[in-house]
């Protein structure tokens, strides 16, 4: 064992150790912090200590915190770039301000979000067409490994026309090189939100919104296939029949593939 991993440059202790999980309570506090930061996006690690210590929650901001950078929020409010994801990594400039979105697949969206379950918490990201709404496709995961954000991009690249423009926030996994690389060997342009600024990727925000309130919290499941077989039960039926007033109270397939039959003179089948 110390011989494999000295060639495979591991330290011994790292073999034994197992991530412990975390406690009851701070699940607890997760599930409130995530519906806290739905309802006040603008709530940072001072304001959001105060809302949990109003619902009886006797908690130190050391602590939410932590728990926040666990969750991947933070407060969503133009601010100076107090962080950067990796020195390493290019950021790239926001493309849509000002940009009329006329079409299908002019621009694509994505974003992660944490997904509370009654056991744990998992991730979701998801890729969305920003004109029509329409999810592409969408992976869970119980890490923030790169690995599951790029098996969505590559069912979305297979499954539909390629993008003009691809819009993500400044997180590691979207700055990182494989992914920025993947896209530009498309020709795709990158666009990135400003550090902070939620309002630049408002239409997956909402998505997030949809998904937990209608979806997550009430149906509260207890392991990860339960949790994964929901969402593609809910996804499909957000998809294909959930209306959106801001659609014309259509429904997004009808919205991307009607615009998308016109473009190219198809009949597409709703």
């Amino acid at each position: 064992m110390r011989e494999q991993c000295e060639l495979l440059g591991l330290t011994r202790s790292s073999l034994y150790y197992k991530p412990r999980a975390e406690s009851e309570l701070n699940l607890q506090l997760m599930r409130e912090m995530d519906e806290i930061h739905l309802e006040m996006p603008f709530y940072g690690v001072f304001r959001m200590a105060i809302a949990l210590q109003k619902k009886g929650y006797p908690v130190h901001e050391r602590r939410i915190r932590r728990l926040m950078r666990v969750m991947r929020i933070e407060a969503l409010y133009p601010k100076p770039r107090t962080s950067i994801p990796d020195k390493s990594h290019t950021i790239y400039p926001y493309l849509l301000k000002g940009l009329p979105i006329v079409r299908p697949n002019q621009v694509w969206a994505v974003d992660i979000t944490y997904i509370p379950m009654k056991q744990g918490f998992a991730y979701l990201v998801a890729i969305m067409d920003w004109y029509s709404r329409y999810v592409l496709s969408w992976r869970v995961s119980t890490n923030m490994d790169i690995r599951f954000c790029l098996e969505a991009l590559e069912e979305a690249l297979t499954r539909y026309p390629v993008p003009e423009i691809f819009n993500m926030d400044q997180g590691t996994q979207f700055t990182s090189n494989e992914w920025v690389e993947r896209l530009l060997r498309e020709g795709i342009q990158v666009s990135m939100d400003s550090k902070g600024r939620y309002l630049d990727n408002i239409f997956i925000e909402r998505l997030w919104r949809s998904v937990k309130y209608e979806n997550v919290y009430p149906m509260n499941y207890e392991t990860v296939p339960e949790l994964k077989k929901g969402l593609k039960a809910y996804l499909e039926l957000y998809n294909n029949k959930r209306i959106h007033t801001s659609l014309n109270n259509d429904t997004p397939a009808e919205w991307y593939f009607r615009s998308k039959s016109l473009e190219t003179g198809e009949i597409v089948n709703l």
